[in-house]
């Protein structure tokens, strides 16, 4: 259950008669327990209570008691033994009347009446699996509000299924966005009386609601039309004393779905909630999923946290306004000048959806404008900052109702804020017609075009005419319309999950300028049309994307193109987790990036650290290097890395143990054309597997077996019917893999992919005479120190930057990321060391035999003895680096990019001829 269906059904619970036996169950079953949880919980198996209430092991110790003790039985259920030993989460005390509860992690506590306690559903969310976060318990309403106007949402459209059509759904979200408003409006005292939209359709539309849609019409058409034309126009006098709105909110059809008894009760249900309470912050994001089936599912559960969204904005422009803030001091003139300058400041998301980073935007620019008038003695001065400079696209039509609307909301609570009731009242109504949230596809649409480079720029006042500007560029700005700051979190879609219109899209915005452009996440489609508006405008943005733009190939194929227009990463955050609040808690890893013409200090962000650094790259560290090409040979003295063989052979000279066995047993000697085969799955999970490995001098003792030349047979019919050119060309070599690498002594074997979760790169050594696969990399007999490089945290930290990551998985690639890998120059004593330690960690693994690599590099199983065996190898490989541990991986990162750079500058062309470091050694 997600938090909204929750929400929905404690509500639920609260407006049914208390009935004491059973409000426990009904609570559990309300955040998800199954019935056959709450079962065993009935017939005692599963309660643990020792106050005859229900303890559900792990999570919450429920009491009904009498009444007016309350208070003193949730002192007896957390002083209780089986409250402790059950380890429960939470306890819970009520009589029906009143309602007292406790985190027993946080200490945090409610009391209230019976009937409020769905206010704090988010207070409980963890019973549901729900990791719950300060803005879902902050923003209670918000989730409230979205249930129900979903379930009006789903009811109207049974009544009125044509309204769900293409056709109609343009009517039916301006539908509900007119409904927004009203509610708003209503409990605001937008609207004369508090509730009086609510009550007006109450009372004049008949309880069957058979004019329920002629009594709304009404009211909406009274709110297009002047007051002076309303009586000519028929407006009945019920609603004669409605404000005029407009604003284009309510032109055009003024046309209602059909009402139902229950929509009626929904709408008027919607109505009585407090409306004062909206947050425009979040509130768009969740309810711009009512219109979204595939949306629905996961509702109230996908926006975009406020610190999240101040992690883009206040680097981008808000710090460097509360700087110059800072700077002005209480000097009028010097307030002055920054006031006209955030009123032209422009705020552009081409990716809006409902709104959240304009709306934040504005209030932080209301904030800091209003501290200005403070500052000046002028608090009651009306705004000069416009929501028409807060420019959107949004490919939905919904969403850019809604954005249009929540700063709207945002711009009328500001005032109340900042300037009082009365003032905002006066100035609210009517709104503006401007239609500055375009609906439409950001990839088709000139960026100019929606927020052009025009206006009126910004003149400076000073104290005497002889004062001169320090700062021009603060002043006579390239863009006459004044500062533009583009900003969002576009969609990401990775290549393989790209339709076939976004791979179109695609090729139209990067396909004549970036080589490759096919094999690039679709974000870059958004990075490079604002590159494009920044390189004309001089402007700069911000980005939320996947972590995948700043690693692996993609680097090469596009960043290169992007600073040659000039630009640069002027602030970045590393990696972070971008997580919604639905029960899975599913999350990207993600990364911001803020572009544009070359400024300092450079800015890094990295967890709660801030660095200042002189250069950004593209893989997010200060080091001078752009891009890490691949190369053919290793950069550093290290043994060379193949990749594993390609069979090519449809699986015909594969071998399971059965199939070995069977060969055996039909002649021993068979014996010697048979290997063990590894891939990646192969040794990380221990599976056994085998292959037929016939040299060319023992193919005609191989076809002595009937069961061999029928595989034989099958890989040459494979191979003849193939499309792949290089297939048919080894038609006549059925009895081998395309690839015919082989180890005498031992093989290192490296996955080509690794899950992310594991703290070290799973690494194995296996005998000489092993077959292998490409689902695996390959040092054939390399000296065993270079397993020690292999695994280490420092490999794994370069490879995670430089490789990629295929999904959230580690992805390796021997020209990326070996054969680039920075090693400093190393002794014989550094060799040895290291191979006592890959020794050391081979023991350990053996005195957990037969434990396979998954489960011994499992992180919450992980034998201590194997990870004190890595902890050594991790420190004797950086001691040789640095003389001592690294603190960090962006230190480490750091000093890799550096050594990388030094090596480079003398090593051949990446892709040059053979480097004379590649032998094996």
């Amino acid at each position: 259950m997600n938090a909204v269906e929750i929400e929905q059904a404690i509500t639920d619970l609260a407006e049914q008669p208390f009935e004491p036996s059973e409000f426990p169950y009904a609570f559990l079953e309300a955040f998800g327990n199954k019935a056959t949880t709450i079962k065993r919980l009935r017939a005692g198996a599963s309660n643990k209570s020792d106050l005859g209430g229900v303890l559900q092991s792990s999570n919450i110790h429920i009491l009904v008691c009498e009444a007016g003790s309350v208070t003193q039985m949730l002192a007896a259920l957390k002083s209780s033994p089986s409250t402790s030993k059950a380890k429960a989460k939470f306890i819970l005390a009520t009589d029906g009347k009143d309602f007292e509860a406790e985190d027993l992690t946080s200490g945090q506590t409610i009391a209230c009446e019976f009937k409020d306690f769905p206010d704090h559903f988010g207070f409980f969310l963890p019973l549901a699996g729900i990791s719950t976060v300060r803005q879902i318990s902050e923003n209670a309403f918000d989730i409230r509000a979205t249930s129900r106007l979903n379930r009006l949402y789903v009811e109207l459209l049974k009544d009125n299924p044509e309204w769900g059509t293409a056709g109609r759904r343009h009517d039916m979200n301006k539908f509900m966005a007119r409904l927004i408003f009203c509610f708003f409006a209503e409990d605001t005292e937008i609207f004369i009386g508090k509730g009086s939209f609510t009550d007006t359709i109450a009372q004049m539309s008949d309880r069957d609601a058979s004019n329920t849609h002629e009594v709304i019409a009404t009211l909406f058409r009274a709110m297009n039309t002047l007051r002076n034309e309303r009586t000519t126009l028929g407006i009945p006098r019920w609603a004669i004393d409605f404000p005029y709105v407009n604003g284009a909110l309510f032109s055009g059809s003024d046309e209602v779905p059909r009402f139902s008894r229950i929509a009626r009760s929904y709408l008027l249900h919607v109505g009585n909630l407090d409306w004062t309470r909206i947050n425009p912050d979040i509130f768009g994001s969740m309810i711009q999923a009512i219109s979204e089936d595939e949306e629905r599912g996961e509702l109230g559960m996908h926006y975009t946290s406020v610190p999240n969204i101040l992690k883009v904005l206040n680097p981008l422009f808000i710090q460097d306004l509360r700087t110059k803030l800072e700077e002005a001091g209480d000097n009028p003139r010097a307030l002055l000048n920054l006031r006209k300058r955030i009123a032209r400041i422009r705020i552009f998301d081409p990716a809006c959806g409902s709104g959240n980073f304009l709306v934040i935007a504005y209030k932080e620019m209301r904030g800091i404008e209003a501290e200005i008038n403070r500052r000046r003695g002028e608090p009651d001065i009306r705004s000069e900052i416009p929501i028409t400079n807060f420019r959107g696209i949004e490919l939905r039509d919904f969403p850019a109702e809604i954005a249009r609307l929540a700063l709207v909301i945002a711009e009328y609570q500001c005032d109340v804020l900042y300037r009082g009731l009365k003032l905002a009242l006066a100035e609210f109504l009517p709104l503006r017609n401007d239609n500055w949230i375009t609906c439409g596809n950001a990839l088709r649409i000139d960026w100019l075009s929606v927020c052009p480079a025009t206006g009126t720029g910004v003149k400076l006042q000073v104290d005497d005419l002889s004062e001169t500007p320090l700062d021009q560029a603060e002043i006579d700005f390239a863009n006459e319309g004044g500062e533009t700051y583009i900003c969002g979190n576009p969609p990401y879609v990775g290549r393989r999950n790209q339709t076939a219109q976004q791979k179109e899209e695609i090729k139209l915005v990067l396909g004549k300028k970036v080589k490759s452009s096919a094999s690039l996440d679709y974000v870059f489609c958004w990075i490079e049309k604002a590159a494009d508006y920044a390189f004309h405008t001089r402007c700069n943005f911000a980005f939320v994307t996947t972590n995948s733009v700043s690693q692996g190939t993609q680097i090469p194929i596009y960043w290169p193109h992007l600073f040659s227009k000039g630009l640069r990463i002027n602030f970045a955050h590393r990696s972070f987790r971008w997580s919604n609040n639905a029960s899975d808690n599913a999350g990207v890893s993600c990364v911001i990036l803020g572009i544009g013409h070359p400024r300092l200090p450079k800015i890094i962000f990295d967890d709660l650290q801030r660095y200042e650094v002189a250069h950004i790259n593209a893989y997010l560290t200060s080091s001078d290097v752009q891009v890490v090409e691949t190369r053919s040979t290793p950069i550093s003295l290290l043994a060379r890395m193949n990749y594993g063989n390609l069979p090519g052979d449809g699986n015909f000279l594969t071998l399971s143990m059965s199939d070995r066995d069977r060969l055996l047993h039909e002649n021993p000697k068979f014996e010697r054309i048979i290997l063990p085969l590894y891939g990646a799955k192969e040794f990380i999970r221990g599976l056994q597997r085998y292959c037929l490995w016939i040299d060319e001098e023992d193919l005609e003792f191989a076809r002595q077996s009937e069961f061999v030349r029928r595989r034989l047979d099958g890989v040459r019919r494979i191979r003849e019917e193939s499309c792949d050119s290089s297939y048919n060309a080894l038609v006549n070599r059925p009895h081998q893999f395309r690839d015919r690498n082989l180890a005498t002594r031992l093989t290192i074997l490296a996955p080509t992919v690794s899950s992310e979760v594991r703290e070290y790169l799973p690494v194995a050594v296996l005998p000489g005479r092993t077959g292998t696969t490409n689902q695996a990399y390959a040092l054939y007999d390399a000296p065993l120190w270079n397993m020690a490089i292999l695994t280490s945290r420092l490999h794994l930290v370069w490879i995670a930057t430089v490789c990629g990551k295929l999904e959230t998985r580690y992805r390796y690639s021997n020209t990326l990321g070996w054969n680039t890998f920075p090693v400093p120059t190393l002794t014989e004593k550094n060799k040895a060391d290291l191979t006592r330690c890959t020794e050391d960690i081979l023991l350990a693994r053996e005195h957990h035999f037969p434990a396979t690599i998954a489960d011994l590099y499992d992180p919450a199983n992980m034998p201590a003895d194997l990870r004190a065996a890595h902890d050594r190898n991790d420190e004797v490989l950086e001691r040789i680096y640095i003389g001592r541990r690294f603190k960090n991986d962006t230190e480490r990162l750091d000093k890799l990019f550096d050594l990388y750079t030094k090596i480079a500058a003398s090593a051949a062309p990446a892709k040059g001829k053979k480097h004379k470091a590649g032998a094996n050694i």
